[in-house]
């Protein structure tokens, strides 16, 4: 009895790769050999020379930082005596916290931060994608002339603008509400600069397929190009909602009611018949900065992917 061996299908051909995804390879392989030479070179010297600097600066970055944490948790009278800075006559303690804590204010601060920081951070990265498609996608007349003016806005300091801020929330009625600590700070000509770049880098060859299958503006924008901007969307929301949360000139400004100050507002405020109290300040400052440091944590893979796609559009 003989058996016999079917011969080997033959293997399919491949599909030729259409233009777009050969383009995009083409990015992606020219943006890892621009990252293989961003290196310290060669010399072992130039390379430790440069780590021990960085790591002199980040010290000097973090000492401030430190020493406030380290203030924290020391009772009032060991945080105003110098001759203990470091180590507390009386040792560490949770008091500060707990003060802060027990005065019912900080919740109440936080909770103010958080809704401030967010509907900012919603609006300007809204407002911020669709005028950034608009400049790199659309023509339109005056459309330099726009652009021009709104890249020449980032050299505008903010604190120019409070009397005329001022002057609208006043003449809007606004003033002590969360409407005016929230709609001036979603002004970020900055963000529509960098969106405007980002959206440049894209392939048009997406928006041009999407065309022959009848979308339009909005659904390009929509449908395409906005999930291939996640990364960068989330590196400029983190970065708003940061400024967002830290800014305290004009939510000192634009309110003067207790129950709609901020984290970095009521801080200032902590105080009592002996005048400032160090430790409940610091205490304060570190129960203020520990959800950055978890939104920071949480998204830093997002600022690092936005930064290793930007550079295949060549920026």
């Amino acid at each position: 009895m003989t058996s016999t061996i079917d011969p080997p299908l033959p293997r399919p051909k491949a599909a030729p790769r259409s233009p777009v995804i050969r383009e995009v390879a083409a990015r992606r392989r020219r943006a890892e050999a621009r990252r293989a030479h961003l290196s310290l070179g060669e010399s072992r010297t130039a390379r430790v020379l440069t780590f021990t600097v960085l790591t002199v600066l980040a010290l000097l970055w973090l000492l401030p930082a430190a020493w406030g944490l380290l203030t924290s948790f020391k009772s009032e009278q060991d945080a105003s005596d110098p001759a203990h800075w470091l180590w507390p006559k009386h040792g560490f303690t949770l008091d500060g916290f707990r003060s802060v804590w027990e005065r019912g204010e900080l919740p109440l601060w936080m909770f103010n931060s958080f809704l401030v920081a967010a509907a900012v951070t919603v609006i300007t990265v809204a407002v911020s994608a669709m005028a950034g498609y608009a400049f790199s996608r659309t023509r339109f007349a005056g459309r330099k002339t726009l652009f021009t003016v709104t890249v020449a806005a980032v050299l505008v300091p903010p604190q120019m603008l409070l009397v005329p801020w001022f002057q609208q929330m006043l003449t809007l009625d606004l003033l002590d509400t969360y409407a005016a600590v929230i709609l001036p700070q979603t002004v970020a000509p900055v963000m529509v600069f960098i969106l405007k770049k980002h959206f440049d880098s894209l392939p048009r060859e997406l928006e041009e397929a999407a065309r022959l299958d009848g979308a339009g503006h909005f659904r390009i924008f929509w449908s395409v190009l906005l999930p291939l901007s996640r990364p960068m969307l989330s590196a400029v929301g983190i970065f708003v909602f940061i400024g967002a949360w830290n800014n305290f000139l004009w939510p000192f400004v634009s309110t003067s009611d207790p129950d709609l100050m901020t984290l970095p507002v009521g801080i200032t405020s902590v105080k009592d018949a002996y005048g400032v109290q160090y430790a409940q300040s610091m205490a304060s400052a570190a129960l203020a900065a520990l959800p950055l440091v978890v939104v920071f944590l949480f998204f830093q893979r997002h600022i690092i992917k936005s930064v290793a796609t930007t550079g295949l559009g060549g920026q």
